[in-house]
């Protein structure tokens, strides 16, 4: 997992988890923003050579459409975790790393995102279901998408599928709870490309 930038935070989360201490002078705390690592893909196996698809952004409740890291506790409640937060707007980075991973794969003739000019035969929609750490026992990050490959010309769903993992926190502190979630959002979309190119 790798740090994006350091940034200074422009307002104060709602829920801290882990404190940060002011910066020298009164200056507000600074922020790590996290982007996720682009998971391995393969480039072997069926190809849709000339097939073009346009991987929209995903779908999201508001608590994950935002910067925030989200945590849900044992009791159920959901706080945002402090002094980190992601380098964009979750949603966003999720559809570029998706796009990323169809564009290295080399199994499509072309690979874009809205506005981008593409005459499109598959739209790839997602809705982003989960992406949080639970601290309920051991403490896990969930990650849980729901993809569906949309026919552009005639508006029929050609599959749908649901992408889900977990992966164990390791270590301390909110790097590692980003870390975490990285690992889960690789597992999630490991076989994504795969059923993708068998659906179309």
């Amino acid at each position: 997992m790798k740090t994006s930038a350091r940034i200074s935070a422009l307002l104060v989360l709602g829920s801290v988890l882990a404190g940060c201490a002011a910066l020298p002078g009164g200056g507000p705390a600074p922020v790590d923003a996290f982007d996720l690592t682009p998971p391995p893909v393969s480039t072997d196996g069926r190809r849709a050579a000339r097939t073009q698809i346009l991987v929209t952004e995903p779908t999201a409740i508001k608590m994950l459409d935002g910067q925030d890291i989200v945590v849900k506790t044992s009791g159920g409640a959901i706080q945002y975790l402090g002094g980190v937060r992601w380098a964009d707007r979750l949603p966003r980075i999720v559809q570029t790393s998706m796009a990323d991973l169809y564009q290295r794969s080399g199994r499509f003739g072309g690979v874009g995102m809205p506005g981008e000019g593409l005459a499109i035969d598959y739209q790839i929609l997602a809705d982003l279901r989960s992406f949080d750490v639970q601290v309920n026992g051991a403490k896990r990050a969930e990650v849980e998408l729901f993809v569906r490959v949309l026919n552009d010309r005639n508006g029929v769903v050609r599959a749908s599928r649901t992408f889900r993992a977990s992966a164990p926190v390791t270590g301390t502190g909110s790097e590692a709870f980003a870390a975490a979630l990285d690992r889960a959002f690789s597992a999630a979309v490991a076989d994504l490309v795969d059923w993708t190119v068998t659906s179309i």
